[in-house]
């Protein structure tokens, strides 16, 4: 009979290297988070509606380091957390070409923020930081990745939502439908919104996988 959840044969060494890698994908966000607020704590006057986040490792930042260390350390996490969900999803599905993609836009998106971090806004190579908005693509790729494990049913929904809210976030914030909702009144509030979903989800995933991860091991040492 075919297991409802087909799983390669993998020894607990490699689940514990795995579930390694996907630590760092839960680190990453909350580092993220942490140094942009206090980096927005030591930047006086700032406006967090009209500025955008860029602009706290930039000239007029009196502590630029706080954010853009921050992000070349969370950018680096990024890319080992996508080595990790690459990894798993060709330990629990055997989908390995899905993994090498989960783990591409991940190592991209890390590239793009480390070398954001070491040229801070308006350096024009700051700019690289655009690569890190491929990670949209990664709720897709690990829906894919993850599809016949019927245990993972309410990760692969959020992996839905999630997708779906950023689709509808780039939608608005690029001005493709209602071109005066974001604005430059609010933009610095819509980029935070959207920064926050961006990486975010990148931590329910990696905890949600490790678990599962965790369990695979258990049922081998069980076996």
């Amino acid at each position: 009979m075919t297991s409802a959840n087909p799983t390669p044969r993998t020894t607990g060494a490699a689940f514990a290297g795995r579930r390694l890698l996907l630590a760092f994908g839960m680190a990453a966000p909350i580092l993220a988070i942490a140094s942009t607020l206090a980096a927005m704590a030591a930047y006086p006057g700032l406006n967090p509606a009209r500025q955008y986040l860029s602009e706290l490792g930039g000239r007029s930042a009196s502590s630029p380091l706080i954010f853009n260390v921050g992000v070349f350390v969370a950018g680096v996490m990024a890319a080992l957390a996508g080595a990790g969900f690459g990894l798993s999803i060709a330990a629990l599905t055997s989908a390995r070409i899905v993994g090498g993609l989960t783990a591409s836009v991940f190592i991209l998106a890390g590239y793009g923020l480390s070398q954001a971090a070491v040229y801070p806004w308006p350096d024009p190579r700051h700019l690289a930081i655009n690569l890190a908005l491929g990670i949209q693509l990664a709720p897709l790729f690990l829906l894919w990745g993850l599809w016949p494990r019927r245990d993972l049913a309410r990760l692969k929904g959020f992996l839905a939502l999630v997708f779906l809210a950023m689709t509808v976030l780039t939608v608005l914030t690029k001005h493709l439908l209602l071109p005066s909702l974001v604005n430059d009144a609010n933009v610095g509030w819509w980029e935070r919104g959207y920064a926050i979903i961006l990486v975010g989800w990148v931590g329910v995933a990696a905890l949600s996988l490790e678990r599962c991860l965790r369990r695979e091991a258990l049922i081998k040492k069980a076996a």
